[in-house]
C-alpha cells in the first residue's frame, strides 16, 4: 500500500519532502507533481525501481528516461553539450521542456538509448519537485505517468492513489497537475527537432 502525502503547492512542507526523500534514497518509486504533469520518479541507477517503472508503463528498451535536475550546474555530469546548445537550454530553464542530449559515461546503460546513448534533461518549473530535488541533492530519473494504452498523463493524485496503490510506494499530491506532457526536443543534431510537441513553446528554438 502506497503512502500518499498532500504538499502545499507553493510552499511544500520540508518535513514531507524530507519523508519522500528518504523514501527514494532506499529504492522507492514515487509519483511527483511537476510543472506540466504528474511523474514516475525514483533514484539514478536504482535497478530494481527503474525496472518496475518499465513494467509498469511497458516501455521498451529504446524509451528515453528522463534525468530532472535542480538547474543547469548538474548538466556536464551527465549530457555533452557545447556553448551554443547551453544558451538555447538556458533561455528555456526551468520549463516545460524536455532536452534529448548525447549522454555522458556517468548515465547508467539503464536509463540510455541504447543505440543512440542520449538521454533526457528537464528542470521543472515547480516547486514540491524543486523542493525534492534540493533535499535528495542529487537529479532524479523520472518519465511521465502515462498509463499503457492512454495518450495523456493521469492528472487527479486521487485517482492516481486508487489505481497504484500497489504499485509505488509513494504519491505526491501536489494538487491536479494539468494533462500536457512536456515538448521533447532533439538537441544531438545541428538543428534541435521536435520529437514531441507538449507543453512548451518551441518556436524559439528552431530559429
Amino acid at each position: 500500500m502506497s503512502q500518499f502525502f498532500q504538499i502545499h503547492p507553493d510552499n511544500p512542507q520540508a518535513r514531507l519532502v524530507k519523508q519522500a526523500a528518504e523514501i527514494i534514497r532506499q529504492g522507492g518509486l514515487v509519483v511527483i507533481p511537476t510543472d506540466c504533469a504528474y511523474a514516475l520518479a525514483c533514484r539514478i541507477g536504482d535497478k530494481k525501481a527503474t525496472e518496475r517503472v518499465q513494467r509498469l508503463r511497458q516501455l521498451k528498451a529504446s524509451h528515453n528516461f528522463t534525468l530532472l535536475c535542480r538547474d543547469l550546474s548538474e548538466l556536464a555530469e551527465f549530457a555533452k553539450v557545447d556553448n551554443s546548445q547551453y544558451r538555447q537550454l538556458k533561455a528555456h530553464t526551468p520549463g516545460a521542456f524536455t532536452f534529448i542530449l548525447e549522454a555522458t559515461r556517468q548515465v547508467p546503460k539503464l536509463l540510455m538509448n541504447p543505440k543512440k546513448r542520449t538521454i533526457g534533461i528537464r528542470v521543472p518549473d515547480n516547486a514540491i519537485a524543486m523542493a525534492l530535488l534540493a533535499e535528495m541533492d542529487e537529479p532524479l530519473m523520472t518519465t511521465s505517468l502515462i498509463m499503457p494504452g492512454d495518450e495523456l498523463p493521469l492528472s487527479d493524485p486521487y485517482d492516481i492513489r486508487q489505481l497504484l496503490e500497489h504499485d509505488v510506494d509513494l504519491v505526491m499530491d501536489g494538487g491536479y497537475c494539468g494533462i500536457e506532457a512536456t515538448t521533447v526536443v532533439d538537441m544531438t543534431d545541428e538543428m534541435p527537432m521536435v520529437m514531441r510537441q507538449g507543453m512548451g513553446d518551441a518556436s524559439t528554438l528552431l530559429l
